[in-house]
């Protein structure tokens, strides 16, 4: 059986996933490495996310940037 190989592209960095460098969330792959917060690039896990439009933060961003504020809006940015 030969191996077919994967169209999947990681959503970061828009390059191949292969199987044994891929995580899944949000419906969306990402390389294990590619997995990052947005704003402090500190590498993330599947317990400590949060996302808001498709953009990855780790937990502690998230409610500092957005919870706090009581707001959604990116000025931060």
């Amino acid at each position: 059986m030969a191996f077919a190989g994967t169209t999947q592209k990681c959503m970061a960095c828009d390059k191949t996933v292969y199987l044994v460098d891929k995580l899944t969330a949000d419906n969306r792959v990402y390389h294990k490495a590619c997995f990052r917060c947005h704003h402090c690039k500190g590498t993330l896990k599947l317990g400590n996310y949060n996302s808001f439009e498709g953009v990855l933060y780790c937990r502690p961003h998230f409610d500092q940037l957005f919870k706090r504020t009581g707001s959604l809006e990116k000025s931060f940015e």
